[in-house]
């Protein structure tokens, strides 16, 4: 009797920490399934990760709080999109980039004005969403195939994709309310 008390006891203190197990595991496979269905190697994937956060730190060195940088990579290709406050700073962000280790190509889209404000950066946010929703309604091509980015109504798409699912993204992004403009970064796979 005294054993199943303490078997008792020892699953009641296991209990709380197997949510966290389920958890972890759980995020293992949603991340194994997210890898699994993306064109990228594994690599590519995790390069795009440390290109991201080295390009972040670098280009926050750089400006110093002022002006509003995103850094896209896909498949070691980098997209800057936002706003710096001078011209100069352009060619300074692009070459720290550029001399990352592991970039293939730099697309510069930064823009010399203000930083957007947080609505604009909302509804930048609200049109990728509904332009991501629409590619899973539509269910011409797999949506984590397609990276879309907005900035102030621009949207930009990345990705490893066939001309036709390109053609799809595209009518798809530009018959979408708010787009102001669609711009691609496809690298083509047949």
């Amino acid at each position: 009797m005294k054993i199943c008390h303490y078997a008792l006891l020892l699953m009641i203190a296991v209990t709380p920490l197997l949510g966290g197990c389920f958890a972890a595991v759980a995020t293992g496979v949603a991340t194994t399934a997210y890898v699994a269905a993306d064109r990228r190697t594994t690599g590519a994937i995790t390069d795009d990760t440390a290109i991201e956060l080295k390009a972040n730190n670098q280009i926050s060195n750089l400006l110093q709080g002022k002006g509003h940088v995103d850094v896209t990579s896909y498949n070691r290709i980098v997209l800057l999109t936002g706003e710096v406050p001078d011209a100069s700073d352009k060619p300074r962000i692009e070459n720290a980039v550029r001399g990352i280790a592991n970039v293939r190509g730099v697309n510069d889209e930064l823009a010399v004005m203000a930083p957007s404000s947080l609505s604009s950066r909302a509804n930048d946010t609200y049109i990728t969403s509904k332009i991501k929703a629409k590619f899973v309604d539509a269910n011409k091509f797999p949506a984590n195939y397609v990276k879309v980015v907005t900035e102030r109504g621009i949207v930009y798409l990345l990705g490893l994709v066939t001309h036709q699912e390109a053609e799809d993204a595209v009518q798809i992004a530009r018959n979408t309310g708010g787009v102001q403009k669609v711009v691609t970064a496809f690298e083509y796979i047949d």
